[in-house]
């Protein structure tokens, strides 16, 4: 059963190392994710699932103990997708990390669980392929819901990449009103307009988070849980999002 979800972005940026000297331009976004990390151990869940857009090898699921790494981005820094991170480290630096690597954005999620200190569950993850149509993402979730024991899910993605001129895809004038109606689904837990969520236009705009949040909706079906919208800006012309689900 789904007890809570929280929704963040999932930018490399989010890294302060990464980002360097930018990094304070984020600095709201990542208190909002504090946050919502807080009212997912405040939920006492059994088990934690981190769901985020993957790049094609690396979807599916990566079990506790799975690394990830920043050096792609020119940055000598690798997480680890635990529960007890320095446990993980040492079991990954004598070669017993299982799974491949995972994904950017189960990186910065392992990045923020570490950063907030998280204990509150055992963590696993799973990445999602970002042309997976709205029907298999429901029923993922569904089927992730289906488990024993009180769900919380960490669901990852960014709102579209398209609300400047210098965004990753340029200006397209939908993007706007696709952010602001995923806002507003996500700011209040509507799993109805999650579901309406129009995938090809979330494709043509790049909004990675769809197929993640889908299967939030996927597994939210009958939870009855209320949302909260606690970030909302476009830095870089990419739309970034983070809310609370209880």
């Amino acid at each position: 059963m789904l007890v809570a979800a929280a929704v963040c972005p999932g930018p490399p940026l989010l890294v302060p190392a990464v980002a360097a000297g930018a990094a304070p331009e984020l600095d709201a976004a990542r208190a909002a994710c504090a946050d919502a990390l807080g009212v997912l151990a405040a939920a006492r869940p059994d088990r934690l699932i981190v769901i985020g857009p993957a790049e094609p090898d690396r979807r599916g699921e990566h079990p506790s103990g799975t690394t990830g790494s920043f050096r792609g981005f020119g940055v000598d820094l690798d997480v680890v997708l635990d529960t007890d991170t320095d446990t993980a480290a040492a079991d990954a630096g004598a070669g017993e990390s299982p799974g491949r690597e995972l994904p950017v954005s189960l990186a910065v999620a392992a990045w923020l669980l570490e950063h907030t200190h998280w204990t509150a569950a055992p963590v696993s993850g799973l990445g999602v392929g970002e042309p997976l149509d709205t029907e298999r993402c429901l029923r993922t979730g569904r089927g992730i819901a289906a488990g024993d024991g009180r769900l919380a899910l960490l669901v990852m993605g960014d709102a579209s990449a398209c609300r400047s001129l210098k965004a990753p895809g340029y200006l397209d004038e939908r993007a706007a009103g696709f952010d602001e109606e995923a806002a507003r689904a996500l700011g209040t837990a509507d799993v109805a307009a999650l579901k309406a969520l129009d995938a090809e236009l979330a494709y043509a705009l790049k909004a990675a988070g769809r197929a993640p949040w889908q299967v939030l909706a996927g597994a939210a079906e009958g939870a009855g849980l209320g949302g909260e919208l606690l970030y909302e800006a476009a830095p870089y012309g990419v739309g970034y999002l983070v809310a609370a689900w209880s």
